[in-house]
């Protein structure tokens, strides 16, 4: 592509992007891992993009520099959205990844968008997809539609309770109010459905002298009836990024997908902002 197609190019992606909501946006910014876009990873972002996965540099030539190595890859990176929502200014995704082929990952992504419309930051957690948990359903299927939009900050509240009351254990005697019953779709890959499920999870990891433990929730995000929760804690005594998405149906908590991630050792940060 010589200079003047470049720039015929880039003049174009200006205009699309000028027409397409945050969500569109988003969804084009993680394509161009598999486009190998530049010219559209440049148009979408914030000249001071700031990164919190903790692999990669921060800035917005950080980012294009990695869809150019993957563009220059001799296996093709895929990207599949599954899902994709809206709160204010921030869009969070879950995706599956292949880079490179180096293996399927899925992810959840957090996007935060400024006032002109560019993606200014981002937040993530990976982990390899793997197959099927005890109950049959695997890391990303179940219900897709939004619905209760009316419902969004009733939601988001019952959920920022329950991470109160239940998973940072101040009032563990109430985790059966969040819940109808033993109604309870767990996409989890080691954990079965229900209620009972979580609890024989649990006290499997008791025995094994494993401890789950959130201390700090940094964001509850939510449109409608899901809601996605950004916490900090331990697994095992190992510091651990925690992402959960939970579906709340008429008042209670009835479906969950998780992504848990290590949190590197900061001796190997490519970047200082953190991964909160």
């Amino acid at each position: 592509m010589n200079i003047f197609e470049k720039l015929f190019h880039s003049n174009n992606i200006e205009k699309e992007n000028a027409t397409m909501t945050n969500i569109e946006k988003a969804t084009a910014l993680i394509n161009t891992f598999a486009t190998g876009d530049a010219t559209a990873a440049r148009s979408l972002l914030a000249e001071g993009y700031i990164q919190h996965n903790l692999a990669y540099g921060t800035g917005r030539d950080a980012f294009i520099g990695s869809v150019e190595y993957l563009a220059s890859a001799p296996v093709k990176t895929t990207v599949k959205n599954i899902r994709a929502f809206q709160d204010g200014d921030k869009v969070f995704l879950q995706t599956i990844y292949n880079f490179a082929g180096a293996g399927e990952q899925v992810a959840f992504d957090i996007f935060r968008f400024d006032a002109d419309g560019k993606i200014a930051e981002h937040w993530d957690n990976l982990a390899a997809l793997a197959a099927p948990n005890p109950s049959g359903h695997t890391q990303t299927d179940g219900a897709m539609d939004i619905t209760d939009l009316d419902k969004t900050e009733v939601n988001r509240e019952l959920v920022k309770a329950f991470l109160y009351d239940v998973m940072q254990g101040n009032n563990s005697a109430k985790t059966p109010d969040y819940f109808s019953g033993d109604i309870y779709i767990q996409h989890n890959t080691g954990i079965a459905d229900g209620l009972s499920g979580l609890g024989a999870a649990l006290a499997a990891l008791a025995e094994q002298d494993i401890q789950m433990i959130y201390t700090t929730v940094h964001q509850v995000l939510a449109q409608g009836n899901f809601v996605l929760a950004v916490s900090e804690g331990t697994f095992g005594g190992t510091p651990t990024s925690y992402y959960d998405l939970w579906r709340v149906k008429d008042g209670k908590i009835t479906e969950h997908w998780d992504v848990m991630e290590t949190i590197a050792d900061k001796s190997t940060w490519a970047n200082e902002n953190g991964k909160f």
